[in-house]
């Protein structure tokens, strides 16, 4: 009875731990608490903790590692969409599937965001508008693709939905490069495109800080057109 309870406890912190993985509470290159925290936050003994996340780390989902803790790894991002970094490279006709999948995705993430985002969330997206607008008037390109990229991130985990999430940090996120690529393109062909892109990214987090689920949505779409009619 004791080995069943034993059993049952450390699945039971193995799926709350897999939560924290899905939700975005530990995103990738998190470095966990100590055993000891996450003993007391879990309210169970450090040896379930132990075993939960030595079984997680079988899965290659954690990575222990010696003398400096353990950490998320990439597993979640990369099960999906781990060829398509290269495919994208090596053939160029596929970026208008990627824009046509980012319009749906993330308008869908951009309407929930709106529906959804807690506290946090909308502080976060606060942040990264002000950081855009910043990198923008000082004319720091890379550091305006970078909240660019951070933002879209934000707003996927403000959607509160795990499979959002998980399609966004998969998909988007190993296109990062490709995405990151076509953003600096924009923004360095012309001023004109940098308001532009400035201006849209302003009313789509206006639309979600003001929970408007459909204006958010057609915010998002709007700028991902503007994006596709540019690199097209």
């Amino acid at each position: 009875m004791g080995a069943g309870n034993a059993r049952n406890r450390v699945e039971d912190i193995m799926r709350r731990m897999e939560t924290a993985l899905l939700d975005g509470t530990w995103p990738v290159g998190t470095r966990l608490p100590a055993e000891r925290v996450l003993a007391e936050q879990f309210g169970v003994a450090r040896n379930t903790i132990r075993e939960a996340i030595q079984r997680l780390a079988a899965r290659n989902l954690l990575q222990s590692r010696r003398g400096a803790g353990v950490y998320v790894t990439d597993q979640l991002r990369t099960g999906i969409a781990s060829p398509w970094g290269q495919l994208v490279a090596d053939h160029p006709a596929l970026r208008d599937d990627i824009l046509e999948f980012r319009r749906v995705l993330e308008g869908a993430t951009a309407y929930f965001a709106a529906l959804r985002a807690d506290a946090a969330d909308l502080k976060r997206i606060r942040a990264l508008l002000k950081e855009l607008e910043r990198s923008r008037m000082t004319d720091d390109k890379r550091a305006e693709a970078d909240a660019d990229a951070k933002l879209h991130d934000a707003i996927a985990q403000a959607s509160h939905n795990t499979m959002f999430l998980h399609l966004h940090t998969s998909v988007i996120g190993m296109l990062r490069e490709h995405i990151t690529i076509n953003g600096t393109g924009l923004r360095e062909a012309d001023d004109e495109s940098s308001d532009l892109l400035l201006r849209q990214h302003r009313t789509l987090c206006e639309a979600i800080l003001a929970r408007r689920p459909e204006e958010a949505r057609t915010a998002m779409q709007t700028h991902i057109d503007f994006v596709r009619s540019k690199v097209d």
